[in-house]
């Protein structure tokens, strides 16, 4: 039995082509088992959630290969999984009207048995955004539209019928049956750490934050957050910080001149202080500085996908330190 209590959970983000990951693998459908497969794997593995981005091109450049679409991949995953949750990291709000978001949620909250966790952010790549016939309003009008997005989706989730009148939304008694299992509702994620307004609108809305960063940076953020929480009246318990970014583990320091930064344009040296790189070893004491500034959830992105040594090393040598 480590340290750190029952209270830390752990997730990791499923290969679904945005980074890439499923290029080496030629058919569709053996890409797509590769996606199941990771999640059934996770499962039986102890993590407690599974998630996906929502993303339509892949980085750093579309490159005319697979990225599965979130919402209809969590809808096939809950049926080939029993116990883990679900959930995007995080939703981008100006694919979808928030109407549709809370029908599609509730369906999967329930074909699941109740295990969405709702994650919603303010969409920020411009390129696939365009391509995909969307505009890219400026920064502090997509935090506006987060934020109502965010209110017409627990209203429709909670009350039985809906009239709506917002600046970029709006609803004329809505109906979003049925409702779904969990109650008052799935837990809300908003992404996104700016300072000013961002966490601001977190601080009043969700139930859940996460954002990445090196401990000292994840700490400051965390901070302003509740100095947020503070300001609008909430009690900065209430909300569950969380962190997520890459992970990347090896048996043996040596390997770490393999790590696939490189993608990604960063410094190996950069790349390692803001993510969970090294041995399972260095990785719990890395986690355990996440812990100590109040971090109570984490959801990894493995660098090696669809490779499951950094999944599996995980889940047998750092998860049980915190349980």
């Amino acid at each position: 039995m480590g340290s750190g209590g029952r209270d830390i959970t752990f997730g990791v983000i499923l290969p679904i082509g945005r980074r890439l990951e499923l290029l080496g693998i030629e058919d569709p459908i053996a890409k797509w088992e590769t996606t199941v497969a990771t999640a059934v794997r996770a499962e039986s593995l102890g993590y407690d959630s599974v998630w996906v981005y929502d993303h339509v091109h892949n980085v750093p450049v579309p490159s005319h290969e697979t990225v599965f679409e979130c919402w209809t991949t969590l809808a096939a995953v809950s049926q080939r999984t029993d116990r883990v949750r679900l959930g995007h990291l995080v939703g981008n709000n100006l694919f979808r009207p928030p109407t549709l978001v809370a029908k599609m949620a509730a369906t999967v909250d329930v074909m699941s048995g109740g295990r969405l966790e709702w994650g919603i952010g303010t969409g920020w790549d411009r390129g696939e955004l365009e391509a995909y016939g969307y505009e890219l309003p400026p920064p502090a009008e997509r935090i506006d539209m987060l934020a109502e997005a965010v209110q017409l989706v627990r209203a429709l989730w909670t009350e039985p019928d809906v009239d709506f009148d917002g600046r970029f939304y709006r609803a004329r008694g809505a109906q979003c049956d049925p409702k779904p299992l969990q109650l008052p509702h799935p837990p809300i994620w908003i992404g996104g750490a700016g300072e000013r307004r961002m966490l601001r609108v977190v601080a009043q809305l969700a139930d859940r934050s996460n954002f990445g960063g090196s401990p000292s940076e994840w700490r400051h953020k965390s901070d302003v957050l509740t100095r947020h929480c503070e300001a609008v009246g909430r009690d900065p318990a209430t909300i569950v910080r969380t962190w997520s970014h890459d992970a990347y583990l090896v048996e043996d320091e040596s390997e770490l001149d393999a790590a696939p930064a490189a993608l990604w344009g960063e410094s190996p040296s950069k790349w390692r202080e803001a993510n969970l790189v090294g041995t399972p070893k260095g990785v719990v004491e890395r986690l355990r500085e996440y812990v100590e500034h109040g971090c109570r959830g984490f959801v990894i992105w493995c660098a090696d996908a669809p490779n499951t040594r950094t999944l599996d090393l995980f889940a047998e040598h750092v998860i049980p330190e915190f349980r």
